[in-house]
């Protein structure tokens, strides 16, 4: 359990420090923003496409991957509407947002940072094909759902056009396009621009952790603890729960990859999620949840990673 928290506890460190930082005035909130533009916009693009151009596209391109991530991520996405609609008798655009929350994995900021310690040099390749199922399955499907509640099929139509086309001008989406194609094409980054995308990925990890850290102050937890909690158990039990069942189902993956997605699986949900649902009129119950998830999901990840122990040699 010890080579577990020299994994979990470094990364869990950095998330109380960028916190401790905004909550005691050394950063301003909207500072770590602006960290969160490079880490996102720079960093771990740079990050993407070093890993994608030094591996065969055979290799990165991984059908068994991808569709037992999708379909797990899809499951947690359809139990967690069924679950607000139909149990809770939410309402059907608020039960999308609970969906959402339960099935996308906050995989970039905190996800890349522990899983590339478990099992190296794979984590980035898991990492750039979670992104596919996160960017081009899951939020689509939740803008658009959300959207259809008020029955205008034009503005669906739009909803999901807009989305793609924003989704084509994303710094991570592009780093995938271009590694993806390189690869495809048996091009290696010019020994200078390597060693570039090597140092700005070296940054990735630390930088974004520090900003999950930051976002998570000022938020409020008090007087929803029982619905805050059902969405925590969703996202670090049954979205993780879900992919494993999918794993069985899919040809065997290599033990790596196969441990990626299960960790993927286990993070707490994207720090885009309280802003999503703000679009929808529904922000104090999402912020609280991401933040009791990010929270206890040091307790659940180390767990997992330690259950997986045995496999990881």
């Amino acid at each position: 359990m010890l080579d577990v928290f020299r994994i979990t506890v470094p990364a869990f460190l950095i998330i109380a420090l960028g916190f401790a930082a905004v909550r005691g005035g050394l950063f301003d909130k909207a500072e770590t923003r602006v960290l969160g533009k490079f880490a996102v916009n720079i960093a771990l693009p740079a990050m993407l496409l070093k890993v994608l151009t030094e591996r065969p596209f055979v290799e990165i391109l991984n059908v068994s991957y991808l569709s037992a991530y999708a379909a797990g991520s899809i499951a947690a996405f359809a139990a967690g509407i069924a679950y607000a609609h139909r149990v809770q008798k939410r309402p059907f655009q608020a039960s999308v947002v609970y969906g959402m929350g339960v099935s996308q994995s906050n995989s970039a900021f905190i996800g890349y940072p522990i899983v590339a310690q478990v099992v190296g040099a794979p984590a980035g390749i898991a990492l750039a094909l979670c992104f596919v199922v996160e960017n081009l399955l899951i939020m689509p499907l939740t803008l658009a759902l959300a959207e259809s509640s008020g029955g205008n099929g034009e503005k669906i139509h739009r909803v999901v056009i807009g989305t793609f086309s924003r989704l084509a001008k994303n710094p991570l989406i592009i780093a995938i396009v271009v590694g993806f194609t390189l690869s495809l094409m048996g091009i290696r980054l010019p020994s200078a621009v390597a060693r570039a995308t090597e140092i700005l990925s070296a940054s990735a990890g630390g930088v974004a952790l520090f900003v999950i850290g930051g976002t998570l102050v000022g938020i409020k937890v008090r007087g929803m603890r029982r619905q805050m909690a059902q969405i925590v158990v969703g996202k670090l039990v049954f979205h993780p729960l879900f992919v494993l069942i999918a794993l069985a189902l899919v040809p065997p993956l290599a033990p790596e990859l196969r441990i990626a997605a299960i960790c993927f699986a286990c993070m707490p949900m994207a720090s885009m999620f309280p802003i999503i649902a703000q679009k929808f009129g529904q922000e104090e119950l999402p912020a609280a949840a991401l933040m009791a998830a990010t929270i206890t999901s040091f307790f659940s990840v180390s767990a997992v990673i330690w259950m997986l122990g045995p496999k990881l040699g």
